[in-house]
């Protein structure tokens, strides 16, 4: 398997070409865009360390909302549970 060094992952819709990128960038560039702007923390002791199926699955449902409270357009695509799943 290839060694990547650590890098954050950006996702970007875009409304013109209808389709959403997946880019990867250095934290340290990263930082000072970011800088100021919305943060959520994730803490993965909330979810007992388990990156699972249903984790992934809520945090493309959150990353989606996200984009959608900038660019409400893509809301008309979005037809996803925003509750989570088989949890009692």
């Amino acid at each position: 398997m290839a060694k990547h060094p650590p890098y954050s992952v950006v996702l970007t819709y875009s409304e013109d070409r209808q389709q959403l990128t997946v880019q990867t960038v250095e934290p340290s560039r990263l930082a000072p865009l970011v800088a100021g702007n919305i943060e959520l923390p994730i803490l993965l002791d909330d979810y007992e360390f388990k990156l699972d199926d249903e984790f992934a699955r809520r945090l493309g449902v959150a990353m989606l909302n996200l984009i959608a409270l900038g660019q409400p357009d893509i809301r008309q695509y979005i037809s996803v549970t925003q509750e989570p799943i088989g949890k009692p």
